[in-house]
């Protein structure tokens, strides 16, 4: 799979979880080193919306950007799109009532459910919460193509459905019907620990220093598949910002009260808004 970045292509900045923090988006969005270059790419690691203030305004934001833009599922999109379809109650820290009484609500939930669960370019590989450690990264896309292409059609609200229940907690390919689509949905988008077979471990506490013993991060899993293929993700506030030749977590927490955080690929250039944004 030839996924090198041509010469000469624009810049590619990844911004982390924006959670409905428009005013952070916009403020990222407003740094001389994006608004000052309009031939720039912008990468979303997916969780747009949800805890967060103005999802609706966050999902128009970045509708606005055009082809300029790439988002890829969160949990927290799914969540939302999972709610509207009437198979998840709202709970008490979902903050989505306003994007589902806009008058625009139709349109937004529909851009929304057309977004990938994964993006390959430019020799990056961009999800929302990992590659599952078994899976190379031809795999990992025919496994995203299948597991999205029913979520983008007309019966999306029975898809997710089929999406909440029990699943499987290690891969088999010969895994069908919904068990399969929950497993693959969930490996891009809720995976945090996995054990060192690969198994992952969905509910575990994933606070560095207190996950459970037997499991690691799924980029420490021995074996990784893809491990010569650089992984953008978010999905992990605890484990906050983290920059290595293979991986790099975009997600520092700015609905809770840390800072939104943008990465250009190219030379690993931070870029950070809110109240503890760090000098860099």
């Amino acid at each position: 799979m030839d996924i090198q970045a041509p010469p000469n292509a624009p810049s590619i900045w990844v911004i982390g979880d924006v959670h409905g923090c428009v005013d952070s988006l916009d403020a990222l969005l407003a740094r001389p080193e994006i608004a000052d270059d309009p031939h720039c790419r912008l990468w979303f690691v997916g969780d747009l919306i949800n805890r967060g203030p103005d999802s609706a305004a966050t999902l128009r934001r970045v509708m606005a950007l055009g082809e300029r833009a790439t988002v890829v599922l969160g949990n927290h999109d799914l969540r939302a799109l999972g709610i509207a379809a009437g198979c998840i109650r709202p709970g008490r820290r979902d903050t989505l009532d306003e994007l589902f009484a806009s008058p625009d609500a139709d349109e937004l939930l529909h851009w929304l459910r057309q977004r990938p669960l994964m993006h390959v370019e430019a020799g990056h590989v961009l999800v929302h919460a990992g590659i599952y450690p078994s899976w190379d990264v031809r795999t990992a896309q025919a496994l995203a193509d299948e597991a999205q292409a029913p979520l983008r059609g007309d019966r999306w609200r029975a898809v997710m459905h089929a999406l909440h229940g029990g699943s499987p907690r290690a891969w088999s390919p010969k895994l069908h019907g919904d068990s399969r689509l929950r497993f693959i949905v969930g490996a891009f988008t809720r995976m945090r620990l996995c054990s060192r077979d690969g198994a992952m471990a969905l509910g575990a506490k994933a606070t560095p220093g207190h996950w459970p013993q037997g499991t690691l991060p799924w980029f420490d899993v021995p074996g990784r598949a893809c491990v010569d293929t650089p992984i953008l993700f978010g999905h992990w506030a605890t484990l906050g910002l983290l920059v290595r030749r293979d991986v790099t977590c975009l997600d520092t927490g700015c609905v809770t009260g840390g800072v939104l955080t943008a990465l250009r690929v190219a030379d690993r250039k931070l870029l950070q808004v809110g109240a503890e944004a760090l000098q860099v």
